[in-house]
């Protein structure tokens, strides 16, 4: 590794750490899911709500924390994401009933995401690296993140099972706020980055959204959001449902984040070499593969192992090929604003994705209709991004622009 690389070292290890611990606490939402309902006297539909809100929450929030983070600088995001975080979690474990528990789960959390993962740490880094160091370092932090989702399943299951769900929660929370000190690497204010010539926030997004692109990586998003938090959500409950043991759950869970770290960081290493549209085409093709495959085969422990094998390779390598298309289109200096209106479709999707799944579970005691809805929207999105213009937007050089 040249030099220059190893000096970014500590950007990408921070960043990524930051949101492996915020991207992992999501994960493993899905193993509190029986625990909670049983202990509160809760429907299934009462905790996908919960967490369908946090979904929305988080997808309709994350322009807004963009703007803040190329505003003022992503440290102090962070920073105040980590602590609404830990609030969030600790009053998940006390809330009484389940509009309180929407409050902490659906509200905070949604908040807190949307200032501790994709948009503000990838806008941050893409800002401080070269354009040619960029496929590398959003990699790197993407298997970084995925390491943290991975780790935090045994963790969060260890201290469901030997403690309480609740006394799991609290040591969930004390772990993301003490990462609040590792946002001063992501420093990025000075950073103006590429292509934008002179162009206040407000233009930026003006243009964005006149760019047919831009809508069909929206639509296309709304997928990805739909599969993910359907699976991660549902998944332990639907294979103990089917008759296999709970550590099947846990174990596919942590499969999914294992292979997520390879699958990351060769979507973000392959973003550089290849065009992006297209690969984000082929990778919701193979997923509605695979889960075409998954609920066609008879259901065994191992084919559980391979389906969240093969998920989990292609599980966030949508993040950081969408997240380099909007850079390679409009540039990076509102990365994180633009990257947030992205996400919105995205999130849609994953609220949709959780509560029609917990919906479906107590009015028909399955999720075949949402298996089969995901499938035909990964092959709806992976027609959407074909087309898409990828073409860099040129704009007046700063100087002849002012003058």
């Amino acid at each position: 590794m040249s030099p220059a690389y190893r000096g970014l070292l500590p950007v990408v290890l921070c960043g990524g750490g930051i949101m492996g611990l915020s991207l992992g606490i999501r994960h493993v939402q899905g193993l509190f899911l029986l625990p909670v309902t049983l202990d509160r006297h809760w429907t299934r539909e009462a905790f996908a709500f919960a967490i369908a809100i946090q979904n929305l929450v988080w997808g309709f929030a994350q322009p807004f924390t963009g703007m803040l983070a190329d505003r003022f600088g992503t440290p102090r995001v962070l920073v105040g994401g980590v602590a609404v975080y830990a609030a969030g979690l600790l009053l998940m474990m006390v809330a009484r009933t389940p509009g309180e528990f929407t409050l902490a789960a659906g509200l905070l959390i949604g908040i807190a995401l949307s200032c501790t993962s994709f948009a503000t740490v990838y806008g941050a880094i893409s800002r401080i690296v070269r354009p040619e160091q960029r496929p590398w370092a959003l990699g790197v932090a993407g298997a970084i993140g995925g390491l943290g989702q991975f780790a935090m399943v045994p963790l969060a299951q260890g201290l469901i099972t030997s403690l309480q769900w609740g006394v799991a929660l609290a040591v969930l929370a004390g772990a993301i706020a003490a990462s609040g000190p590792a946002s001063i690497m992501l420093r990025d204010q000075s950073a103006a980055g590429g292509n934008t010539g002179v162009q206040s926030i407000g233009d930026a997004i003006r243009e964005a959204f006149a760019h047919r692109g831009f809508w069909l990586l929206n639509l296309g998003f709304l997928a990805c959001g739909f599969q993910l938090a359907f699976i991660a959500s549902h998944l332990p409950a639907y294979l103990l449902d089917k008759g296999l043991r709970a550590s099947d759950g846990v174990a596919c869970l942590g499969i999914i984040a294992l292979a997520n770290i390879a699958g990351t960081y060769c979507a973000g290493r392959l973003g550089g070499p290849y065009r992006r549209k297209f690969l984000l085409s082929g990778l919701y093709l193979m997923r509605s593969a695979a889960i075409a495959l998954f609920v066609v085969v008879p259901l065994t422990p191992w084919s559980a192992y391979v389906f969240a094998a093969a998920m989990g390779f292609l599980w966030l390598g949508t993040v950081p090929l969408t997240n380099g298309l909007v850079a390679q289109i409009f540039g990076v200096r509102y990365l994180a604003t633009l990257f947030g209106c992205v996400f919105i479709g995205h999130q849609v999707g994953s609220f949709l994705g959780v509560w029609l799944g917990g919906w479906a579970f107590d009015h028909t005691r399955s999720y075949d209709l949402v298996w089969v809805a995901s499938i035909l929207l990964g092959v709806v999105a992976a027609a959407l991004h074909w087309p898409i213009d990828d073409r860099e937007i040129e704009r007046p050089p700063l100087r002849a622009a002012a003058a």
